[in-house]
């Protein structure tokens, strides 16, 4: 699909690109039958960066962007525009329960299709680069986000790094504020303002330590204090709970647990096996 394509790239694309493929998400039913000198006039930039926009998102020209939205506007897009209206719906009592499940289904992909648009390869590069060079890697989050926190540390130890977490607001201050600049802080935050987050953030920035967020708000409090911000969207769902931010935060988890894996793979994967030997035999046997 041209969307997922673009979005796809969309954090590595410059900010004069980023404004073409805004555009073109946006409609992509009349892109079909726009020029190029048309889109720069609507978006404000020059020709030769949609012609670079094109380039990077695959295609040789504008022209060929051009012609495979054409030919996807038969099925794909059809399939696109149906989903889109449900981004960020909100449940009211005249909602039949026989549509809720195609309507969180259709929401998770959206909300998944968004993230990539905050992930570049670069980013990812960065983030693993931190995390494996850390001495210690300590995980700050709260209610909602606890799962989150959870699923990264127990991905990071299995791999055999120096990865903890603490549910108590007071035990993460005393981490947080004893970390140093070979140690890695990272907070999981959907709305970036949650005070106990924040807060812990700001102490581990002031020790020293290197720190990553992952949000859902690019200018949220709580990136104040990253040294790496993944943003996974600028959407708010379901009056403001973060009721599908759990999706794209695990999702996020998976890519950074591939991520390590893949930058010294012999290594990691000799970590993994010891780790499922360790646990192995508290697993029932089955005759």
């Amino acid at each position: 699909m041209i969307s997922f394509e673009i979005k796809k790239e969309y954090a590595s694309l410059r900010k004069s690109e980023q404004k073409v493929a805004d555009f073109v998400l946006e409609h992509l039913g009349e892109v079909a039958s726009m020029s190029m000198i048309e889109i720069a006039e609507r978006v404000n930039v020059s020709q030769p960066t949609i012609a670079r926009f094109a380039k990077a998102v695959g295609y040789d020209s504008y022209k060929k962007l051009k012609v495979a939205i054409i030919k996807e506007s038969g099925n794909e897009l059809s399939a696109t525009d149906e989903r889109s209206p449900l981004h960020g719906y909100q449940l009211g009592s005249e909602d039949r329960m026989e549509d809720i499940p195609a309507k969180v289904v259709s929401t998770t992909i959206n909300a998944l299709e968004e993230a990539l648009k905050g992930v570049s390869g670069k980013v990812l590069k960065d983030v693993v680069n931190l995390i494996t060079k850390a001495d210690n890697v300590v995980v700050y989050g709260v209610e909602n986000s606890s799962s989150t926190v959870s699923d990264l540390v127990t991905k990071l130890m299995y791999l055999g790094i120096n990865c903890r977490s603490y549910e108590d607001y007071y035990l993460q201050s005393i981490s947080a504020g004893n970390l140093t600049s070979q140690d890695l802080a990272i907070g999981v935050s959907y709305s970036g303002c949650s005070t106990n987050t924040v807060d812990v953030m700001k102490l581990a920035k002031k020790a020293g330590a290197k720190t990553i967020v992952l949000t859902n708000f690019e200018h949220a409090p709580i990136s104040e204090y990253a040294d790496i911000t993944i943003c996974t969207s600028s959407e708010q769902f379901l009056y403001g709970d973060a009721i599908f931010s759990r999706t794209v935060q695990l999702a996020i988890v998976d890519m950074i647990y591939m991520g390590v894996l893949t930058s010294d793979y012999r290594k990691y994967t000799k970590k993994m096996d010891k780790s499922s030997k360790i646990i192995r035999n508290r697993a029932y046997n089955q005759s």
